[in-house]
């Protein structure tokens, strides 16, 4: 097949694209671990740093506990097969340290407010940053989104980032011009995105807008 009759589900650039986003996800769950040890959250060290995992906390452990249940059970069924064992034993440990890697990665990957402006994070490799220079205002706004509502949007307001939790978002980042933020993924939907503003969920929203007034008033 020439490369010009190749379709994107073939292409070799899209193809080492996802396997290197796969290894950088990697890299973060295992990081978070550490870090989540360690006590050192992603942040600088004049930022303050925003969670937005209440909402998902106990669902995060619902399924790391249900993880570990299913790499006992399924080890006591099969624990006469070596040959089967092994893999799935390796298999299911996998899982679970991945799991717990996530809700470290929620814990210590927040949103951060500093000198540097706001960085909008999720608990895998989102990290959209944006400038004090970038930012007109800031403010709360409850918004509900429709289920499944994609990291940029299109609509009457212009075209916006979407960081939502449980199709919610609190805090309105409106920007001063169309600004440019990286995505992870690949295009559309990742890569290099034009904004005009941002909308995020916090669990602190007063705090996060108290941050915010420090540096633009």
């Amino acid at each position: 097949m020439s490369p010009a009759t190749q379709t994107p589900q073939t292409d070799p650039s899209r193809t080492r694209a996802l396997l290197a986003r796969g290894m950088g996800i990697e890299k973060i769950i295992y990081a978070a671990i550490g870090r989540a040890i360690a006590r050192r959250p992603w942040k600088a060290r004049d930022a303050k740093g925003f969670h937005y995992h209440a909402q998902s906390f106990a669902a995060l452990i619902i399924f790391i506990v249900l993880s570990a249940v299913e790499v006992v059970v399924i080890d006591l069924i099969v624990h006469q097969w070596l040959w089967l064992r092994i893999p799935l034993l390796i298999f299911g440990v996998w899982g679970l340290v991945w799991m717990a890697g996530l809700l470290c990665a929620h814990l210590m990957r927040p949103h951060t407010v500093g000198t540097e402006g706001i960085r909008v994070r999720n608990g895998l490799d989102l990290d959209a940053h944006v400038t004090w220079d970038d930012v007109y205002s800031v403010g709360p706004k409850n918004r509900n989104h429709e289920p499944k509502t994609p990291s940029v949007i299109d609509d009457h307001e212009g075209r916006s980032l979407v960081m939502s939790i449980t199709d919610q978002t609190n805090v309105e980042v409106v920007l001063e011009r169309p600004t440019t933020i990286t995505l992870p993924g690949l295009p559309p939907k990742g890569g290099e995105q034009v904004v005009d503003r941002i909308y995020l969920w916090t669990d602190e929203p007063k705090g996060f807008l108290d941050a915010v007034r420090e540096h633009i008033g």
